[in-house]
């Protein structure tokens, strides 16, 4: 699912006027990922460690944050890990391909990043759908792009259970205990929508990305792009211990119900 742009539509029209759009686009992704790199995007001062303050957090508070995020996804891990097994079985009998699913994506500062999560998908679908995996849109397209539609031919039968339940991010939390992500923030995105994000990256590529979010509390998979920036713009000025907290115990609850909080 994606959702729709506030800022970076001239941006996602002008990479369809040139004779090259994937060059184009391609471009555009180093330049946002050097602006971030270099300070150009920066919203926050540091103290010399490189820990930024962002929102209602203090320095300390970063610090205190991401230790902890660390430690709970640790325990978590160690939790759950007869269920991981349960669900890799699964996959794996269900359709061929490995259990588990890795991919780049962008974290915090522009730096990329390898994914994990639980496969839902046949293991041939770019080969199958290449449509499906062209990211060139002009402005209009940008503004209602969605990436979860309701039907979608890609993913398996287990797939559809465990995205439905979003048991197939629980290993995302490896992610945590290496540093990469969080348990709150911003989705991280794969690098052909980074352009897209426009002038709204300088604000969400401030900080980690996370494993559940305040744009996906409020709207699941059903929000537009536009809608989705808007959350995680607000989310990163906003972002404080109360706010995580709710957006965590939110997220138990949307996971048992399977209703998001706006729905």
């Amino acid at each position: 699912m994606k959702r729709g742009l506030r800022g970076p539509q001239a941006a996602a029209g002008g990479a369809l006027e040139r004779d090259d759009p994937c060059e184009e686009l391609m471009h555009q992704l180093h330049r946002t990922l050097d602006d971030v790199a270099e300070g150009r995007f920066g919203v926050t001062a540091d103290d010399g460690t490189g820990w930024q303050r962002v929102g209602n957090y203090t320095l300390a508070g970063e610090r205190a944050k991401d230790l902890l995020d660390r430690v709970l996804a640790a325990f978590g891990l160690a939790i759950i890990s007869p269920l991981l097994l349960v669900i890799a079985i699964a996959i794996r009998l269900d359709s061929p391909g490995p259990a588990f699913f890795r991919q780049v994506r962008i974290g915090r500062s522009g730096l990329p990043f390898h994914f994990w999560k639980f496969r839902g998908m046949h293991v041939d679908a770019r080969r199958r759908f290449p449509e499906l995996y062209d990211y060139r849109y002009n402005a209009e397209q940008a503004r209602t792009l969605r990436f979860h539609p309701p039907s979608d031919p890609r993913v398996t039968r287990v797939g559809r259970f465990i995205r439905r339940t979003s048991l197939d991010e629980l290993p995302n939390l490896l992610n945590v205990v290496r540093g990469e992500m969080s348990l709150v923030g911003p989705r991280p995105e794969i690098p052909e929508l980074v352009p897209y994000y426009g002038v709204s990256a300088r604000m969400i590529l401030s900080v980690k990305p996370g494993i559940t979010s305040l744009a996906k509390l409020l709207g699941r998979d059903h929000l537009t792009f536009e809608e989705t920036l808007e959350l995680d713009l607000r989310y990163v000025r906003e972002r404080s211990l109360r706010m995580d907290i709710g957006v965590l115990v939110g997220t138990v609850w949307m996971i048992l119900t399977g209703r998001s909080i706006g729905s």
